[in-house]
């Protein structure tokens, strides 16, 4: 006989197909539904009703002939009731994005970081937060969760940022922080998580993609500091402690010019955001240099496709472009096709969209643990760590 937690968990799975297919295909019907999920008809109307009234989906209200002449009624993915936040802390700024369940942005803010303290960062976000919530308030949407961004290697088990040079962030218990700041802005009781800005907005390249979302996909943040989000497998992958990604600070010239990290020859150190803002500075090379720091990753993953974002890609357009070329000229070098290289589909607000789509991601797929549960485990094992270490 099975658990009720087995039925709970069968119920949560069989909800996520349909709510993906809906996603990936507005205006299935009923029918159609159980046809393309291999649900029974009954349990797909059981579930239909219940994402109906919890607003996860509308009925279009027009019938329209199936297959086989009788009518239907189209459905398709609410975007009317719920919506999605996320902000980005970058070194010298606050991006807020609000956005539907379908990747719609429907508010945005950008300030300028007015206290360099973390405290006073965290209380600045909430407050952005706050202020954001009253707006979708007005418009008669309910927040369903915050996802929060950084440029730095992030645990995701515990919260904490690891590693993160441009803020000056060494092993920071930031999500703790975040969560009391949100909740003295009078914002309780929301889902909030915490990721690497690269990730996120590979994240959300991936889940508002129109259709299927292309994997693998990797998205390359030549910001500040430079980093790369890899989605693999319809997951995030973030390596053993967050650190997968920091492309950055890999090597590219030993004994090179000096990086934030303390190392010298890194990528930041060649094409960063402050490095091509330089009078003189050989953008040609830079560009050459990024462009094999691209070719590495493509030939490591293997991606569909690779996304550029940041400011040093919205700033010098030629600097982006004369990457691509380069990646093809080694492609046609070895006579591969090379992934689809494109710029940000949601430019500068890349990685607040992504970080909006977190907690998103993880409900459509409950078979992977959730971020509170991978906080809880990682707090049990502290603990037994502790406890073994007192015995």
């Amino acid at each position: 006989m099975k658990t009720i937690g087995d039925q709970q968990l069968l119920k949560r799975m069989n909800r996520s197909v349909l709510l993906r297919l809906l996603r990936a295909q507005p205006g299935l019907s009923r029918a159609r539904l159980a046809s393309e999920s291999g649900l029974t008809k009954s349990t797909v109307s059981l579930l239909v009703r219940e994402l109906l009234d919890e607003g996860w989906l509308s009925e279009s209200g027009a019938a329209v002939a199936d297959g086989l002449g009788r009518p239907s009624t189209p459905l398709q993915i609410n975007v009317g009731v719920r919506a999605l936040m996320g902000i980005e802390i970058a070194v010298d700024t606050a991006r807020l994005a609000c956005v539907s369940l379908q990747g719609e942005v429907l508010h945005s803010d950008e300030q300028a970081l007015a206290d360099s303290a973390l405290a006073g960062t965290c209380a600045q976000v909430a407050r952005m937060a706050a202020a954001a919530h009253r707006r979708l308030a007005e418009r008669g949407l309910r927040l369903s969760s915050i996802g929060v961004c950084v440029p730095g290697a992030v645990d995701d088990c515990t919260g904490e940022v690891r590693f993160a040079p441009n803020l000056g962030w060494r092993n920071v218990r930031l999500l703790p922080m975040l969560e009391d700041a949100l909740a003295a802005a009078g914002l309780t009781g929301v889902t909030v998580q915490l990721q690497n800005d690269a990730d996120a907005a590979a994240l959300g390249e991936y889940e508002f993609a129109a259709g299927e979302g292309e994997d693998p996909l990797i998205f390359v943040n030549c910001d500040v500091g430079v980093g790369a989000g890899v989605v693999l497998n319809d997951r995030l992958f973030t390596g053993a402690q967050g650190m997968a990604g920091e492309i950055g600070h890999t090597i590219l010239e030993l004994d090179g010019p000096p990086c934030s990290c303390g190392r010298r020859g890194c990528a930041e150190a060649f094409f960063g955001a402050r490095v091509l803002a330089r009078e003189g500075v050989d953008m040609q090379r830079a560009a050459a240099l990024f462009g094999v720091l691209l070719q590495n990753l493509w030939v490591t993953f293997n991606p569909r496709a690779i996304v550029l974002g940041g400011k040093s890609c919205a700033e010098h357009r030629g600097f982006a472009q004369a990457a691509f070329a380069s990646v093809k000229h080694h492609a046609d070098g070895a006579g591969m096709p090379a992934p689809e290289l494109r710029t940000a589909r949601y430019d500068a607000l890349a990685p607040a969209v992504g970080a909006a789509a977190l907690a998103l991601h993880e409900y459509l797929r409950p078979l992977q643990p959730d971020a509170r549960a991978r906080r809880a485990r990682a707090a049990l094992a502290h603990a037994r760590a502790g406890l073994s270490a007192r015995v």
